[in-house]
Order: C-alpha cells, then structure tokens, then sequence
C-alpha cells in the first residue's frame, strides 16, 4: 500500500490555480481538536446570549476557526500571486480571493469528515 498523506485539489472558483491538502491522520485530527476546543467552546457560549455584541464576537472566532482550519491544511497553493509573489497559505488567508480561501476551506472541513451543517458553519 502506498498512502498519500496530502491530496492535490484543483480550485473550481479559480482556474489554473491547484492547491495541495494535508489528509487527515489520527494525530492531526487531534492536534486540529486542542487548537480549536476552546475556541469553540467560547462561540458556543456567545451563541447562547442575547447581546448582539456577543454575536458579532462569535462571528470573529468563527471566523477565526476557519482560518486555524485552512492554515492547518493546506500545504502549497500554485498558479496564484497576490501582489506579484507567488501566493503562499498565509498570503491566500490574508490577501488571496475570498472565493479561493472558501473553496480550500470546504475542501478542508470535507476531508476532515465534517457534515454538511459543520461545513456551512
């Protein structure tokens, strides 16, 4: 058996563009729960409350687990430049397409398993 432990993707929303993955494992999964737990755990709690500024702080550390998963994963972006350098995960998450950031997300929260509610959220 030979295992790939990333996945190569090619982007949907930005044509020419191929980003590489990392796939999940036993211990990636893990460390991905440590860095996001307590995160979650405080949205969860601001979801709760009634206070729309308690939303919008949700919203900002939604957001925020979107970006952990997306910096967690992807591995290599080609056929991209932002600002005439090549793009690299961290210049996609600060300054690529939205669209492109949303599609390596996706990507991300399928290859994690996550249903089709988590992959919304």
């Amino acid at each position: 058996m030979n295992y790939e432990s990333e996945l190569t993707v090619e982007s949907k929303t930005e044509p020419g563009v191929v980003y590489r993955l990392a796939r999940v494992s036993f211990g990636r999964r893990m460390e991905l729960t440590r860095r996001v737990r307590e995160v979650w755990r405080k949205v969860e709690f601001l979801n709760a409350g009634t206070d729309p500024r308690e939303k919008i702080e949700a919203a900002v550390l939604s957001a925020e687990v979107d970006r952990l998963y997306v910096l967690w994963a992807l591995r290599e972006v080609s056929g991209l430049t932002i600002d005439g350098q090549a793009a690299t995960p961290e210049s996609l998450v600060e300054s690529g397409p939205e669209t492109l950031f949303r599609e390596a997300l996706s990507a991300v929260k399928a290859e994690c398993g996550l249903g089709e509610a988590e992959i919304k959220n």
